[in-house]
């Protein structure tokens, strides 16, 4: 499970999307997430499927490595989808029990919800897929300037938050090292309650902790053996620039948002 987490990852591969801009590719997820949340029907979540299925087709990452990554988050699908499935309140009821209703509109609404998770949770690994670190914090801090006139510091909060996005595959390779290890040991942490089961990752934490405070002091130093003093100074030495990739992934956003709002509008709603 932990190995499916994608946030962090990058696939290197030459496509048209790698090829784009960072701060495009961040806008564009703003503005994919906002129309999956303005979609009120399938009709909506359709549109947002299709432009999905056209990004893993142009970025060249394997099908089987972005659904991976839903993987991480089934818990929380089932969870969800259960309960609106059992709780939600609706006119045509298949079977009933004290407060626990199955009803059609609830039926509907768990779909609609789970479609919606799974195309937030896939877009958002592309993102990390199709994009570097280095890229990514450029864009966040390119998008951050004009925050510069409160005193804003950009770019350590584009480098901080990248270091972050950076650090969740580190920590769960480690996670994985740690389990392991204590596995060999005659650990276990997959039979018996879920009371037993929290109690056996107790031991994982203190060791986990300490090497993530381990890796942080070595990036500082690493840091600082390489004069790094914020934003000072700073030049660039990739300059970021549209393109027409760029143009046509701004035309394709723009026209997905404007075509889930007309459904939202003039179509019917899911219940």
């Amino acid at each position: 499970m932990l190995k499916d987490v994608a946030f962090g990852q990058y696939y290197p591969v030459d496509s048209f999307v790698h090829r784009m801009d960072p701060r495009l590719k961040i806008i564009f997820l703003i503005a994919y997430i906002t129309a999956i949340f303005l979609a009120k029907n399938f009709w909506g979540l359709g549109a947002c499927l299709f432009v999905l299925a056209a990004i893993i087709l142009a970025s060249r990452v394997p099908v089987k490595k972005v659904l991976r990554s839903v993987r991480a988050v089934v818990f929380l699908i089932v969870f969800t989808s259960l309960l609106n499935t059992l709780f939600y309140r609706g006119d045509t009821v298949y079977w009933s029990w004290w407060i626990i209703r199955i009803t059609k509109e609830g039926l509907i609404f768990s779909a609609f919800l789970v479609v919606r998770l799974l195309l937030l949770v896939t877009c958002s690994s592309l993102l990390t897929y199709t994009t570097t670190p280095v890229a990514l914090t450029d864009g966040i801090e390119s998008l951050l300037t004009p925050f510069k006139w409160i005193r804003l510091p950009v770019h350590e909060l584009a480098l901080i938050m990248s270091i972050a996005l950076r650090f969740i595959p580190i920590l769960m390779d480690e996670t994985e090292r740690i389990m392991n290890a204590q596995k060999a040991r005659g650990a276990d942490f997959e039979t018996g309650g879920l009371i037993k089961r929290v109690r056996a990752i107790i031991p994982i934490l203190i060791p986990l902790l300490l090497s993530a405070f381990r890796r942080a002091d070595d990036l500082g130093d690493a840091m600082d053996a390489r004069c790094y003093m914020g934003s000072k100074n700073r030049t660039k030495y990739k300059k970021l620039r549209f393109g027409w990739r760029d143009f046509i992934g701004f035309l394709i956003g723009a026209a997905l948002v404007t075509g889930v709002v007309l459904m939202r509008i003039y179509l019917v709603r899911i219940i």
